[in-house]
């Protein structure tokens, strides 16, 4: 089972940052586009972590790995990064699939967009976090990813935002190791379906309104 996420902070720059850390009571199998701890793997917790609108780093796993080992994590997680204030992350249930997204979509894009003249600096970012209380195979997790992304996009269309996505967005499912093991993860499927109407109701839910990103806010 992965906890509820916990809100903390970390000093950086003369400036508490926030993140949010999920722990596991054990092992969880994972898949996941983040920048630690990406792929297909076991893993023991999960963390999305508040960066500047400037952040550089060309090292951002190796950055992750510091924050774990500072907050005492344990075996290998998932480390994701994002310029939104992560005390703004959208909490939703459905049919017990458990999604957490933090959204900004201060730089949208669409996927097949032309290449760009220049690289995109702004991090924008939605970072979609989802936990599924049965077993999926590998095919299965990566066509989770998959109808996560179709439903992110979906409601990022609905929401009138011109692209599918942003540049640095990232998901991550969670299953339990154990059980019988489920071989689908489409949009139609036992867990897809429910899968794909919490994505989209939680990216709806975050991305109403204007997101303000963290560094671009006052400090305290």
């Amino acid at each position: 089972m992965l906890s509820e996420p916990v809100l903390t902070a970390r000093p950086e720059d003369g400036r508490d940052v926030p993140l949010l850390v999920w722990r596991a009571d054990g092992p969880l199998r994972a898949v996941s586009s983040a920048p630690l701890g990406g792929g297909i793997g076991v893993r023991h917790w999960v963390v999305n972590a508040t960066v500047p609108m400037s952040y550089d780093r060309d090292d951002p796993a190796d950055h992750l790995a510091e924050l774990a080992d500072r907050l005492g994590l344990d075996g290998p997680g998932v480390g994701l990064l994002t310029g939104v204030d992560v005390a703004e992350v959208v909490a939703r249930t459905d049919t017990g699939v458990r999604i957490w997204a933090t959204v900004g979509l201060g730089t949208p894009v669409w996927a097949a967009a032309p290449a760009p003249a220049a690289p995109v600096q702004r991090v924008g970012t939605v970072n979609v976090v989802a936990y599924v209380p049965a077993r999926l195979g590998d095919a299965a997790l990566v066509n989770a990813v998959a109808t996560a992304t179709e439903a992110k996009a979906q409601a990022i269309a609905e929401l009138g935002v011109p692209g599918t996505g942003t540049p640095t967005d990232a998901v991550t499912v969670l299953c339990p190791v154990d059980g019988p093991e489920s071989a689908y993860g489409g949009p139609r499927s036992t867990w897809g379906a429910p899968l794909a109407r919490a994505v989209h109701a939680a990216v709806t839910a975050g991305g109403t309104g204007t997101v303000v990103p963290w560094s671009d806010r006052p400090a305290g």
